[in-house]
C-alpha cells in the first residue's frame, strides 16, 4: 500500500500530521519528510478537559484540526486506532475522538492512515509493549529534541510516534548520532541488553508490514 509520501529518491516533500486521539487531551505532531530526512515541525497537546460535556470537547477538537490543517498544510493524517480498554464507555469515547479526527482530515481531502498502538511502539522501540516513557525517550534522541522542549504530557510524544511510525512505513528509519534505530539496538550498543539481535531494521519493517502481531 502506498504510504502517501514521495519516493525517497526524489527531493519532493510531504508533511505528516500525527494524531493521538483522546477525549480530554489530544496529542498532535507535524513531521516534514524530504527523501531520507525527517524533521519535527511542531508538536503539542490540545487540552479540552475543562469544556462542559463530551460533544463540546469533540467540537473543539474538530475545529482545532481543521485550523491546523489549513495553517500547516499536511499531506496526510496518521492516527492511532484499535484502542482497547476494559471500560466500554471509555472505548466508545475514544472511538468518537478518532472519528472526529478522521472526519476533520477528510473534510480537507487528506488521506488517512491508521496504526495500532502495538505497531507504533514496535516501530519506535522494537518492543510492542514498551512504555510511553521509552517511546518518548527514543523520539527525543532520534529527533534531537532538547530536554527543555520536551512536552510534559506524553500525548504529544505519542502523536509524534504515530507520525514517525508512518515515516518508517516507507522503510527509512531515522538514526540517532550513534546509529541506533530503536530502543533495543540503542541499549545493546551500550551493553545494556546482551544477546539482542543486531538487525533491528529488518525486524521493524517486518512488524510494520504486519509480520509481528
Amino acid at each position: 500500500e502506498e504510504c502517501g509520501c514521495v519516493n525517497e529518491m526524489t527531493n519532493e516533500r510531504c508533511r505528516i500530521l500525527g494524531i493521538d486521539p483522546g477525549t480530554l487531551y489530544m496529542g498532535y505532531a507535524l513531521l516534514d519528510v524530504e527523501g531520507k530526512q525527517a524533521s519535527l515541525v511542531e508538536f503539542g497537546v490540545l487540552d479540552v478537559h475543562k469544556l462542559d460535556g463530551q460533544y463540546a470537547r469533540l467540537q473543539k477538537e474538530f475545529f482545532f484540526l481543521q485550523d491546523i490543517i489549513s495553517r500547516q498544510h499536511p499531506t496526510l493524517l496518521a492516527i492511532e486506532t484499535q484502542f482497547v480498554d476494559k471500560n466500554p464507555q471509555t472505548m466508545i469515547k475514544i472511538v468518537h475522538a478518532q472519528g472526529v479526527a478522521i472526519a476533520a482530515a477528510l473534510s480537507k481531502d487528506l488521506p488517512v492512515y491508521e496504526y495500532s498502538p502495538m505497531k507504533i511502539k514496535m516501530a519506535i522501540t522494537g518492543n510492542g509493549h514498551a512504555s510511553k516513557e521509552q517511546v518518548a525517550d527514543m523520539l527525543q534522541r532520534f529527533m534531537h529534541i532538547p530536554a527543555t522542549e520536551m512536552p510534559k504530557k506524553l500525548d504529544a510524544t505519542d502523536a509524534l510516534a504515530i507520525a514517525y511510525c508512518h515515516f518508517l512505513q516507507r522503510g527509512l528509519p531515522i538514526s540517532d548520532e550513534h546509529g541506533a534505530k530503536d530502543w533495543t539496538s540503542y541499549a545493546k550498543r551500550r551493553g545494556m541488553v546482551p544477546g539482542v539481535a543486531t538487525t533491528p531494521n529488518e525486524r521493524l519493517l517486518a512488524a510494520l508490514n504486519g509480520a509481528n502481531k
